[in-house]
């Protein structure tokens, strides 16, 4: 699970881990805003505050990582 994320200069690896049905719509249009569509699917964002603001809004569906 994603922990409470500062923003810096890195790039963030973020994997979807849980399933957005149940979730209210604006937790859906979060996970869909970073580009998530599917269970276990990543995508490379960098952590930028907007970014890192979507990700601590909905810690319990992702897992975020540092990219390499």
């Amino acid at each position: 699970m994603a922990k409470n994320i500062v923003p810096s200069d890195a790039k963030l690896e973020i994997t979807q881990i849980k399933s957005i049905i149940g979730g209210n719509q604006s937790q859906r249009d979060v996970v869909r805003s970073l580009g998530l569509k599917r269970i276990g699917q990543t995508v490379v964002r960098s952590a930028d505050p907007v970014t890192v603001g979507m990700v601590n809004k909905v810690p319990h569906l992702l897992k975020v990582e540092e990219a390499k």
